[in-house]
């Protein structure tokens, strides 16, 4: 059995400028999990937007848990609120806003799992 808990996570600002928490990453642990993807946790201070950025092959989903974001993939643009999943393709250019006056907190998940080197700012 494995638990994670999101307060033992460690703390690191991702390319795209958001605060991340790495909770699965197959090509980041030191036990074998049968998994094509990683599950990290992301949070945008209010006012505060990621960078516009895409990912060379991966997929990736966001999940909304707290807060109101602006989401923008390509040339469309639509508010999400908690309950929200938000399907990102490869080689998407997407970002983030947070429009609202609280934390954004979402979920990642990206497929194949996300390394430092599958994405680009743009």
């Amino acid at each position: 059995m494995l638990i994670r808990r999101l307060q033992d996570r460690e703390i690191f600002n991702a390319l795209d400028n958001t605060i991340i928490r790495e909770i699965l990453n197959p090509k980041h642990e030191s036990q074998s999990l049968v998994l094509s993807y990683s599950l990290a946790h992301a949070t945008l201070k209010p006012k505060e937007k990621s960078l516009p950025h895409k990912f060379f092959e991966a997929s990736e989903v966001y999940y909304i848990l707290k807060g109101t974001g602006l989401m923008h993939i390509d040339d469309e643009t639509a508010e999400v609120v908690p309950g929200d999943t938000i399907y990102i393709p490869p080689q998407a250019v997407q970002w983030i806003e947070n429009i609202g006056s609280n934390d954004l907190e979402f979920l990642c998940i990206v497929d194949p799992a996300w390394q430092p080197n599958a994405e680009e700012l743009v």
